[in-house]
């Protein structure tokens, strides 16, 4: 099916791994335009040259927390590419403390980084998106905006914000013909089970140890998820085919859940 995404300019935050990654390939495999922006510029300049994007493709160095990097990135894009029709606000990270070890300055970070990592970029884009015919935004998310880990406890507490603020921002921006929508995603094979796996010395094959996880976790499907897997999920929200569709999360965690919502 064409997901109508050709010609098409999308801006993705933290591009240089990942999900964030997979989504840009994703994009420029359906004939997208694509904006990408991470704090590393020597991982951003790694997976620019995986992508081979040629002109299609731009990069620059911005730190989502500040706004005014964000606005002038934004406008590089539109400048270059001469719209912005979607955004994907992916960057972030987790945070793995429970309540004792978590400072003040944790939840001061913590809240920081997920709530500027969608407030300054969706303020940049806003008027480029209204001008759209079709203007998306997927807020990037984790189960855990839904299902709290104690582990994590400062990482889940801002995802629900997030959840929250996600659907405010589908009710506020929809008179502009803006949807805002969420992926959640549960455990996602990225380079950091790799490294666990090694460092865990258990013996077992990469393939066995990921079952196990899984077990443990309570995921469904058994395993671990892909990052183009949910790169698919973000794709399909941010094509004008799924036009009828905001203010709705999708999870992506292989079953993982303790609940029917």
């Amino acid at each position: 099916m064409d997901l109508c995404l050709a010609d098409r300019t999308v801006l993705v935050t933290g591009g240089s791994s990942g999900v964030g990654l997979a989504t840009v390939r994703a994009l420029l495999d359906e004939g997208a335009r694509v904006a990408t922006c991470g704090r590393d510029a020597d991982r951003l300049a790694k997976a620019a040259a995986s992508l081979g994007g040629g002109d299609r493709l731009l990069t620059g160095v911005c730190d989502v927390r500040d706004a005014d990097a964000v606005r002038e990135f934004t406008r590089r894009a539109a400048d270059t590419f001469g719209s912005v029709d979607g955004l994907v606000n992916n960057a972030g990270q987790s945070r793995m403390k429970g309540l004792a070890e978590s400072t003040a300055e944790d939840w001061r970070d913590e809240l920081e980084l997920k709530f500027s990592g969608v407030l300054n970029p969706v303020h940049a884009a806003r008027p480029y998106l209204s001008a759209s015919d079709s203007a998306s935004v997927v807020n990037v998310n984790a189960v855990l905006a839904k299902q709290p880990e104690p582990r994590l406890i400062t990482t889940s507490a801002a995802r629900a914000g997030i959840l929250n603020l996600s659907k405010s921002l589908s009710v506020e921006l929809a008179p502009e013909g803006i949807r805002v929508n969420s992926v959640c995603l549960g455990l996602i094979d990225t380079g950091q089970w790799t490294r666990r796996h090694a460092a865990a010395g258990s013996g077992l094959s990469y393939e066995d140890w990921q079952a196990e996880l899984a077990a443990d976790r309570g995921i469904a499907l058994g395993r671990l998820g892909r990052a183009d897997e949910v790169a698919y999920a973000i794709v399909t929200l941010l094509s004008p085919r799924a036009s009828y569709t905001t203010g709705t999360s999708i999870d992506v965690c292989g079953g993982v859940g303790r609940g029917i919502l």
